[in-house]
């Protein structure tokens, strides 16, 4: 009797989440973070941080290679050195900085529905970036290819809950001085969601900028009216702003795109070994590059970043997912309240492959970006080995995790009939709900329906071939690759496209810059 009960809750059960699953609204494209933002240090001390950092910019200084910027640098008032290349930069310059760089910036996607606000409050995701490797079940680890970026793509495009196209992986089958061209068009032609676009060298951020300005049918004068692409710009710790950098921030500034300013700070390898210390450093170096970014053009969009972790002293290799990781993404987003722009963390592991470490790992530090107040939460999914590679079965294991964050971003509802008064007059003592008319009325979409977890029980789990999370996200990859794409863009547009990317590519391409 037992038994046959249990059977039958459990096949109700499993009907409930059959209808739910297709009647639950779904749209996780605009996020409001709901938590208050927690800290790592007091007021006082966090203030101390940003003192100290700016006292290091005007005592110390920066370390800048570009010519360029060290005349911006120069005409704004900082004293600079020629031969060191050392550049001192004074409060008032990086204060005057601060009091142009907008405090919410509009970003324009492929179609209004993508467009996003990066502003504080806001919680804006992109899957794992810029790793040399892909790795799957299916054909294993590999260096990163052109295919494997077109088919991360797609899968970005997919999911609802991913907001902006990153480089996933490096096409390192397409030579350097043409892939940029075979990257953009990936995003041009896959999605319509915002695009990156690499900072190595003048000629290649053209070319991109032609790319999605003649894609997107704008004038040169459109195009600079609003923002519709962004960069990654990574210092160089300890206090150096290498040329493609430098370049970077001048080139995104002057044509008002989106510059995210993000030093990577590992205490006790290229940072201070404390918090504290690493994210004095952090701080300093994304002040000097933003100050950058408003002498080359006062208002220019520019996104605060941190990225600090620490690192295994035994080996010297990164850890990600750490105590230390959480109290520095804490830390990183009261700096970003004091001065009062949007800002990026990141979520990452250093597991090997996708498996209880790396969930663990992911989720504490997406938990420490998400708790932090972070604008833009990057890596979120796929990221394994520090960062060396995206594995195909991690990205989706990942985005359960990540629905189930914008799930806690959604309004819990609490009108009256919420409370469900009715129902408890309904159900007698030692009854139950499944059949009370409360739950007839909601249980198609009460709950969060898995995508890849397996809420079946052992015996029925047994017979459908033992898979764990990584096999059914295997399965599950495959199928959204296998099934038609879900944005098809203009003809026209593509064929515009592909004979930009062929007359470039017979005038030799564009090399990156060093």
């Amino acid at each position: 009797m037992v038994e046959d009960g249990s059977r039958s809750r459990r096949g109700r059960r499993a009907k409930l989440q059959e209808d739910a699953a297709d009647h639950r609204p779904v749209n996780y494209h605009s996020l409001d973070n709901p938590f208050t933002p927690v800290p790592a240090f007091s007021d006082d001390r966090a203030m101390a941080i940003h003192e100290t950092a700016l006292r290091v910019l005007q005592e110390l200084g920066i370390k800048v290679l570009l010519g360029e910027a060290r005349d911006l640098y120069r005409r704004g008032g900082a004293l600079v050195d020629e031969e060191t290349h050392m550049v001192r930069i004074g409060r008032e310059m990086v204060e005057q900085a601060l009091a142009t760089a907008p405090k919410s910036i509009t970003l324009k996607a492929g179609s209004p529905q993508k467009d996003l606000v990066l502003e504080l409050g806001k919680l804006v995701v992109q899957p794992g970036a810029g790793a040399p490797h892909a790795s799957d079940l299916i054909r294993g680890r590999r260096p990163g290819s052109i295919a494997d970026f077109r088919e991360f793509t797609r899968l970005t495009h997919h999911f609802d809950v991913l907001h902006m196209m990153p480089p996933v992986v490096e096409a390192q089958d397409v030579p350097a001085n043409l892939r940029h061209y075979a990257m953009t068009e990936a995003e041009l032609t896959l999605s319509d969601k915002l695009p990156f676009v690499y900072s190595r060298g003048t000629p290649q951020v053209m070319d991109c900028f032609e790319m999605i300005r003649n894609f997107r049918g704008l004038s040169e004068k459109e195009f600079q009216q609003q923002s519709h692409c962004y960069t990654i710009i990574n210092t160089n710790s300890p206090r150096q702003l290498d040329v493609p950098m430098a370049q970077g921030l001048i080139d995104f500034a002057r044509n008002n795109q989106v510059s995210i300013v993000t030093p990577f700070c590992l205490m006790g390898a290229m940072a201070p070994v404390t918090v504290a210390g690493a994210l004095t450093l952090s701080h300093a170096e994304a002040l000097a590059a933003i100050t950058l970014t408003q002498l080359a053009n006062p208002g220019a969009p520019v996104c605060y970043g941190a990225f600090t972790s620490n690192v295994d002293m035994k080996s010297g290799a990164p850890a990600f997912g750490t105590p230390e990781q959480v109290k520095a993404n804490f830390g990183a987003g009261q700096l970003a309240r004091l001065i009062g722009l949007p800002w990026r963390s990141a979520a990452g592991c250093a597991a090997n492959i996708n498996d209880a470490q790396a969930a663990h790992e992911t989720q504490m530090s997406a938990w420490s970006v998400v708790l932090s107040g972070a604008t833009v939460m990057i890596h979120g999914a796929g990221w394994i080995e520090g960062g060396l590679t995206v594995s195909f079965e991690k990205f989706i294991t990942d985005i359960e995790m990540l629905q189930v964050f914008a799930e806690l971003c959604t309004e819990t509802p609490s009108e009256d009939s919420d409370l469900a008064f009715e129902a408890l007059a309904e159900v007698q003592p030692g009854g139950h709900f499944f059949g009370a008319t409360h739950t007839m009325e909601r249980y198609q979409s009460a709950f969060y329906q898995p995508m890849n977890y397996d809420w079946s029980n052992f015996g029925t789990w047994t017979e459908r071939g033992s898979k764990d999370a990584s096999q059914r996200a295997s399965e599950h990859w495959q199928a959204i690759l296998a099934s038609p794409p879900s944005f098809i863009p203009s003809a026209d547009r593509v064929e515009e496209l592909e004979s930009f990317i062929a007359h470039r590519t017979e005038a030799g391409g564009a090399e990156p810059e060093s």
